[in-house]
């Protein structure tokens, strides 16, 4: 049984002997195999024989003392839409499956290559990126970590990367976040999921979704787990998150509009949360900002998001339409109603609320929310597009907020052991990411 693996964990155990890069790396694939569990749902594609050539390679390095990095050998995973060079980067879709293989790894990826990180394989996707919900109707879907007997939907986009790192096939899985992507599938999986801010971590190579949103994320079993694969990918610190105690927090408790609406295992966690956060001696400030209020006039037929992906997709639509999920086609389809001048507006309105918002949250050191405001319903709740559409909108409304308004932000699970998983979700301005994870590691050493 592989357990809870992390990068600082696998590391030690590493260095002093006790496992090699190859043992981990069959634990993973046996895991990975093993028809019985989720595996064959969350990768889309293994490269067995590329990772264990790839772990012997560490392996000897490893003996030599050159090694490249102590993360050298550990097992990880990226998402489908990640560019590995001589493989099709498919995005989750059936439509690219005679595209050209890429030539090259994409930066972010071949960064954590070049620290000695084995990639296993490529994780299922919402096809293109586009749902906060993680359904897949031509590689299948798989059920989030909890409650498997019922199969219950494992959140978007990144469904199998979050499910990778739950499940313990491997320790590190890279996603991507757009409207919640990291975030989403981590709160429904019992794990942590981060979204850099945008511009830090390279999207090149990276099949895309919006420019204005796009970003490159770390889901782990730990806060330093996805502060040390965001520091490989953007290369701007050095991964060692500077140690906070709780009593020096000034945690800005956002009330408008998102916290309407909660299921109640999600309120009761949420407040669970906050009280064991405020008893530890951090200070709680409640604020309004009411700009949120117009967010559903900011997001209709998808807003920027969607005006972005139906200007990619538009041409591709046209040739290969049927090939789509339906679902995903239906919604970028329905962007096709966005004039140019609406569009403008929202960007506008966009940049508007980002400069209000940095500025009446100058001197907090992050904003919390319920990461989602349901727990993963199950997977026939979806079998209806309305249904679909419902439960797609509830999985985005908090994550897309941080989004919107350009933050850094990090899911952290706040559940009782044994009982449904719940995020908590702390966001900071853009460019805030270092003092994000020193909150958010502060906040997660309450937990644990």
């Amino acid at each position: 049984m592989i357990g809870k693996w992390t990068l600082h964990g696998l590391a030690s155990d590493l260095r002093e002997g006790k496992t090699s890069s190859r043992k981990l790396v069959e634990q993973a694939l046996a895991k990975i195999s093993d028809p019985a569990g989720e595996g064959p749902r969350a990768f889309i594609k293994v490269d067995a024989e590329g990772a264990l050539a790839a772990a012997d390679y560490q392996d000897r390095l490893r003996k030599h003392n050159r090694q490249p990095s102590p993360f050298a050998g550990i097992p990880i995973s990226v998402k489908d839409l990640f560019d590995l060079a001589g493989e099709i980067t498919t995005a989750g879709s059936k439509v690219l499956k005679d595209a050209a293989p890429a030539l090259a790894d994409a930066p972010a990826i071949a960064v954590l290559k070049s620290a000695g990180l084995v990639v296993l394989g490529r994780t299922n996707m919402t096809e293109f990126a586009y749902s906060g919900v993680g359904l897949n109707p031509h590689y299948g879907t798989p059920r989030s970590a909890f409650d498997r007997v019922t199969g219950r939907i494992p959140g978007g986009s990144s469904a199998g990367a979050a499910v990778a790192v739950a499940d313990g096939f491997c320790a590190l899985s890279i996603g991507t976040d757009t409207g919640g992507s990291c975030r989403i599938p981590a709160a429904y999986n019992g794990i942590v999921g981060y979204k850099p801010s945008t511009g830090r971590v390279s999207t090149r190579g990276a099949y895309p979704l919006s420019s204005r949103f796009d970003s490159v994320g770390p889901f782990g079993n730990s806060v330093a787990c996805c502060a040390a694969a965001d520091a490989l990918m953007a290369g701007d610190w050095n991964g060692k998150i500077a140690p906070r105690e709780v009593s020096s927090l000034r945690i800005g408790v956002l009330k408008t509009a998102m916290l309407e609406g909660l299921d109640a295992d999600v309120a009761a966690a949420y407040e669970r949360a906050l009280t064991r956060i405020s008893k530890a001696g951090a200070t709680l400030v409640d604020f309004a900002f009411e700009e949120l209020l117009a967010m559903p006039s900011l997001t209709i037929k998808g807003g920027i998001v969607a005006a972005e992906a139906y200007a990619h997709h538009r041409d591709l639509m046209a040739r290969k339409g049927a090939d789509y999920d339906p679902r995903v086609r239906m919604r970028i389809e329905a962007a096709g109603g966005i004039s140019a001048a609406d569009y403008l507006s929202i960007v506008k309105r966009r940049d508007e609320m980002i400069r209000r918002f940095n500025a009446v949250t100058q001197g907090l050191s992050a904003v919390v929310l319920p990461t989602v405001m349901i727990i993963p319903p199950p997977i026939a709740a979806l079998a209806g597009d309305q249904d679909y559409l419902r439960f797609n909108s509830m999985s985005l409304r908090n994550t897309y907020v941080g989004n919107f308004l350009d933050c850094c932000a990090i899911s952290i699970p706040v559940n009782e052991p044994g009982t449904a998983p719940v995020g908590f979700m702390l966001m900071g301005v853009w460019g805030q990411d270092q003092n994000l994870f020193s909150a958010g590691q502060a906040v997660e050493n309450l937990f644990q």
